[in-house]
């Protein structure tokens, strides 16, 4: 299992909130609440976020601050949402994302 993220370079300390469920890509997912959703995936072993349009090469957490688009993913039927900065909440449906567009994987 991958570990877990304890410091965030803008967020700072990061304090456990309560053990809750998500969803990513379907299967159910836990992590903190309040921690980045990127640093719940992490932790879970889950590392792909999106693929590029043009190659489908995988992408995932890489500047962690929120200025690429490596770790955009589609949170509620949100697109190209910053997964590295959104704080995670109970019952989230996070989705592999394909591109920087309005398109789930």
């Amino acid at each position: 299992m991958a570990e877990r993220i304890k410091e965030h370079p803008i967020l700072g300390v990061q304090e456990k909130g309560k053990l809750v469920s998500f969803s990513f890509d379907g299967k159910k997912v836990e992590g903190y609440e309040g921690e980045p959703i990127a640093a719940a995936l992490k932790a879970a072993g889950l590392m792909v976020h999106r693929y590029t349009a043009k190659e489908h090469k995988p992408r995932g957490i890489f500047c962690a601050i929120g200025r690429c688009t490596d770790c955009v993913m589609v949170v509620d039927g949100v697109p190209n949402v910053r997964t590295c900065i959104t704080p995670l909440k109970a019952g989230m449906d996070v989705k592999t994302q394909y591109g920087v567009s309005d398109k789930p994987f």
